[in-house]
């Protein structure tokens, strides 16, 4: 059998002998009354960052959306990419979740190829969605932030830019100026196994 396929059906297994078991009347009380998670947290696919470990909750606590750099595309820039508006829609919408959360990563490969220019070349998907962020990449590099820096600074500017797109959607505008939404950025350090949140002043500060 592949290696790998084995390593997912050992996982399984001990998951419905353990942790499965342990928590049959959360799953049964989901299925009955379906979820309501109060938070939506949106981030990237990158393996090293799993929202439900970070914050250690259960199933049924978040609604999480996962995409390449944890891009929030603003409305005008869509195309045909749908798939980050449909979970946010549905999230605010159907859910009523009160919280969204948009978390940047360090060494994210997304926020490194925006920066080494993939979103200038049409011929890729990846290089597609992150050109996104081309504006973004562009302040920065005119900003003259040293090389070892602006790694970081592009990750963080990423959540920035996320968020305000997500104002550019009509119904999270809406549910945020009623006061029924409120809008968080974060980054976690994969490195250090922290997570700091962005402030009113868009700076981001350690929880620690």
């Amino acid at each position: 059998m592949n290696t790998y396929k084995e390593k997912l059906l050992l996982g399984y297994r001990k998951f419905s002998s353990g942790k499965a078991k342990l928590q049959r009347g959360l799953y049964q009380d989901l299925i009955i009354n379906g979820q309501k998670p109060k938070i939506m947290v949106i981030c990237c696919s990158d393996s090293r960052v799993n929202p439900s470990d970070i914050f250690n909750v259960n199933p049924g606590d978040i609604f999480e959306h996962q995409n390449v750099a944890n891009i929030v595309p603003s409305v005008d820039s869509l195309g045909s990419s749908y798939g980050t508006l449909a979970a946010v829609e549905y999230a605010v919408m159907a859910l009523k979740v009160e919280v969204i959360i948009v978390i940047g990563h360090e060494a994210c490969g997304g926020i490194k190829g925006c920066l080494d220019g993939m979103g200038y070349n049409a011929s890729g998907y990846v290089g597609k969605w992150v050109s996104v962020f081309n504006e973004v990449r562009e302040k920065l590099i005119q900003m003259d932030i040293p090389k070892e820096k602006l790694q970081i600074e592009m990750e963080l500017e990423g959540v920035r830019q996320s968020l305000r797109n997500l104002m550019t959607y009509k119904f999270v505008e809406e549910a945020v100026n009623s006061g029924q939404l409120e809008l968080l950025g974060s980054h976690f350090s994969v490195s250090n196994r922290e997570l700091s949140i962005m402030n009113s002043n868009g700076e981001f500060k350690d929880l620690k």
